[in-house]
């Protein structure tokens, strides 16, 4: 199968990619990025913990992995728009914490508002360009409070 885009050829800004180290524990990690989240924009309508479910259904052995789902309503709402609703198969937008080593933790994030136009998903790209700037500045907000 050949990919419609060159993996090798996307760099971190293609993407949106995000990147922090918190020195703390993963749970408060995992509470210290929720907040900054919410208070910047975002609700949190999904959350789980990877490593939980898969060192309970396979006995993993993974050391702290929690996915925060977030979402702005006012982004989401028009990037659905902006790509005939088909953007809704990434939602929401995930923040990855895991743990690095004890009292060390990653925080990432993808923009899927990026990924979305790398896909093609953009039906409206005058409107995607003003959603990537705005949600990005969301994002940005969000880790400049870590």
């Amino acid at each position: 199968m050949s990919l419609p885009i060159d993996p090798a050829a996307i760099e971190s800004g293609d993407i949106g990619e995000k990147r922090a180290t918190l020195e703390m524990s993963h749970e408060e990690a995992v509470e210290h990025v929720r907040e900054a989240f919410t208070d910047n924009g975002f609700g949190i309508p999904v959350e789980f913990s990877v490593s939980d479910m898969l060192n309970e259904k396979i006995d993993a052995g993974r050391d702290p992995y929690h996915v925060l789902g977030a979402c702005n309503p006012e982004m989401a709402d028009r990037a659905l728009d902006a790509t005939d609703n088909r953007l809704g198969a990434l939602m929401p937008c995930n923040v990855v914490i895991w743990e690095e080593e004890p009292g060390v933790q990653t925080v990432y994030h993808v923009s899927i508002m990026r990924l979305a136009r790398l896909l093609g998903l953009d039906a409206d790209s005058e409107e995607m360009d003003d959603i990537i700037g705005d949600t990005g500045e969301l994002v940005d907000a969000a880790y400049a409070a870590l």
